[in-house]
């Protein structure tokens, strides 16, 4: 490959635009002029912001839904990057940028490879292909995919993120917990007046953190990890603190409702009547760039197809047969599946070029290889997965 392939070139336009969640909308808009060049049959900007192209077969069918976003965490640290993190430089077969790995190639592979089905099939074809490029992912994974997954009527979703070119059929999902202690200030000359939070504390966090956590025998451990804590006033100056709040990660299983997740934590706190403390989920709030506002619980699901579910089972035959030695494994971080699977039930794999430890990294990169080796894995993926005549099995329903 040189740098005139049109997927290196993509690839490295898309990496040159910065694109920062809600800062998304030049990115957004050379996706749509690309697509519009491409040929897709409809191309979308939502209220949020995220573009859509759809190519539409002539026949009912399976309607096949390609996912990735745009929006990149941003680059705190330049001077740990070797390179331009916008310069999408070409070095020894690797393409080096913010959002390389995570996940502009991955767009890039994808928006090819949809134009290429068509090249090849025109709307000789039952169904529809979409390719979706969502914004604010890193902020809120999943938010901006139901509207998505509503406007195409998705049946199957193949996202995008870094796999090393294996299969995901699952991940953890996450959720942000806050506990406060409360308590009243005083003078830290005279603490007897008052009481402290920080104190109060003290005495419940110990027994949060050693709380046992549920496992999975795929998917790992429930696992809960305090992030951050912070006392109010801030800083206090010979003031006792009147709050104390712990912010915690807690990893999530299948199954896990919101009212499991926060019991134990619950119970801890009824079982010291003495501490005045609350627990719950964060709420996030931003805007995206359209100025759409986006309110919601930090709490994402976790979601695990089985193994023969037809999608898994299909797809995985697929990929061995036309060579590429894909293995059945899922992710350690959260992705837009914990809406498409995890609260929609939309059947969804993981398919993508790059390495998970790439994600928000400095000097992350893709390797050509790779990028065009996810190519070809996309287009046998939308081959087979519409060539099944019997999509009602497809969808396991």
């Amino acid at each position: 490959m040189t740098t005139t392939d049109p997927l290196i070139t993509l690839t490295q336009d898309l990496i040159r635009i910065p694109s920062p969640s809600a800062g998304e909308e030049p990115i957004v808009t050379f996706i749509r002029e690309t697509m519009e060049n491409l040929g897709y049959d409809e191309i979308f900007v939502d209220e949020v912001g995220s573009v859509t192209g759809s190519i539409f077969g002539k026949r009912a069918g399976l309607n096949l839904l390609l996912d990735c976003h745009i929006d990149t965490v941003g680059v705190d640290n330049p001077d740990s990057w070797h390179v331009d993190p916008f310069g999408a430089t070409l070095h020894e077969g690797r393409i080096y940028g913010r959002g390389a790995a995570d996940m502009k190639g991955a767009a890039a592979a994808m928006i090819r490879a949809v134009a290429r089905f068509k090249e090849i099939h025109g709307d000789d074809f039952a169904g529809s292909v979409s390719v979706s490029c969502t914004v604010c992912e890193e902020c809120f994974e999943g938010y901006a995919a139901r509207s998505i997954a509503e406007r195409t009527h998705a049946d199957v979703v193949i996202i995008g993120e870094a796999s090393e070119l294996n299969l995901k059929r699952g991940q953890r999902g996450r959720a942000e917990i806050t506990l406060t202690t409360y308590g009243s200030s005083c003078h830290s000359s005279s603490p007897a007046s008052g009481t402290n939070a920080i104190e109060a504390m003290s005495r419940i966090l110990p027994e949060i953190l050693s709380l046992p956590v549920p496992s999975c025998p795929i998917l790992g451990q429930g696992i809960l990890v305090a992030t951050d804590i912070i006392s109010n006033p801030y800083p206090g100056r010979s003031v006792i603190p009147d709050r104390c709040t712990v912010t915690f990660d807690r990893r999530l299983l299948v199954g896990e409702s919101q009212e499991a997740v926060l019991a134990p934590l619950e119970a801890v706190i009824a079982s010291c009547p003495s501490v005045k403390a609350s627990v719950g989920f964060t709420t996030g709030r931003m805007e995206s760039y359209t100025g759409h506002p986006i309110e919601a619980l930090r709490y994402f699901g976790a979601w695990l197809m089985d193994d023969d579910h037809p999608v898994v089972r299909q797809s995985l035959e697929a990929l061995n047969t036309h060579g590429i030695p894909a293995t059945l494994s899922h992710y350690r971080f959260c992705t837009n599946a914990s809406c498409y699977a995890a609260s929609l039930g939309i059947p969804t794999i993981g398919f993508g070029p790059g390495s998970e430890e790439m994600a928000h990294t400095a000097n992350e990169y893709i390797t050509v290889e790779e990028l065009e080796t996810a190519y070809h894995g996309y287009l046998i993926l939308i081959e087979t997965l519409l060539s099944k005549a019997d999509s009602s099995a497809m969808m396991g329903s």
